[in-house]
């Protein structure tokens, strides 16, 4: 074997574990998709997990991420980059969700979350417009709401491929959320916040370097999907030992 056939097998080598490591990730996520479809005779979306507790103060920052966190918790800081199109972010909000909600109830970890537009470009329809339309209303929503609203719609995501989170829907679950008023109704209507959400979506890509969602962070280290996103104990492990570090 020459040199360049040495060189062209090492990094065959190299890059084959992770392109198996990478599959075997998408498949746990979809594996977890397809049973939280499944759950319903008509294979119909059943919503993530639910937290039945007290919930954090949740409050809303200039940009538009919503903060979760009790008064005076600083640190660890949880961010949580996600589309309400994407099946994964779904799959991890019913894993872990809960968990998360809790810990911010319990004082433990200060939450942000940043909706974006992870599907993009004409080539993407229709997720692309489902996309932004759930982003905008999501932005729309007071942040005393943000919980609800934010579970509603992951409870009706659309299917791949299917048009959906479309404005009149958007502006019933609200009301399901307990978002009165017109100024909802006009915000999700008109899309007023998608200058924000096209703001946040620079944010998360750019600045952030997010290129596939969800993307969630733990005092600015990402957290690994397989082995700690998928796994509600193995994630409270690691945001409470962030807490004692």
């Amino acid at each position: 074997m020459g040199r360049a056939d040495r060189t062209a097998e090492g990094r065959r080598q190299r890059v084959l574990p992770a392109v198996l490591g990478a599959v075997a990730v998408i498949a746990v996520a979809v594996a977890v998709v397809v049973a939280l479809r499944g759950r319903d005779g008509r294979g119909e979306s059943t919503g993530p997990g639910t937290y039945r507790g007290p919930l954090a103060p949740a409050s809303r920052t200039p940009d538009g991420a919503t903060v979760m966190s009790r008064t005076g918790v600083t640190r660890p800081v949880l961010e949580i980059f996600e589309d309400f199109q994407c099946p994964v972010c779904r799959a991890v909000e019913h894993i872990v969700g809960p968990t998360v909600e809790r810990l911010a109830a319990e004082g433990r970890v200060k939450v942000v979350y940043w909706p974006f537009q992870l599907f993009r470009g004409p080539g993407g329809e229709p997720l692309a417009s489902n996309s932004r339309r759930a982003a905008n209303a999501a932005l729309c929503a007071p942040a005393d709401r943000w919980p609800a609203y934010r579970d509603t719609l992951f409870a009706h995501q659309p299917e791949e491929g299917v048009a959906g989170f479309e404005p009149a829907r958007l502006v019933a679950w609200g009301r399901q959320a307990g978002i009165t008023g017109a100024g909802f109704a006009s915000c999700v209507a008109k899309m007023r916040k998608a200058a924000q959400v096209d703001a946040m979506t620079r944010y998360a890509t750019r600045t952030r370097a997010v290129d596939a969602a969800p993307a969630v962070f733990l005092d600015g280290r990402p957290l690994d999907l397989e082995s700690q996103l998928l796994d509600a104990a193995a994630f409270e492990r690691a945001v409470l030992s962030a807490g004692r570090g």
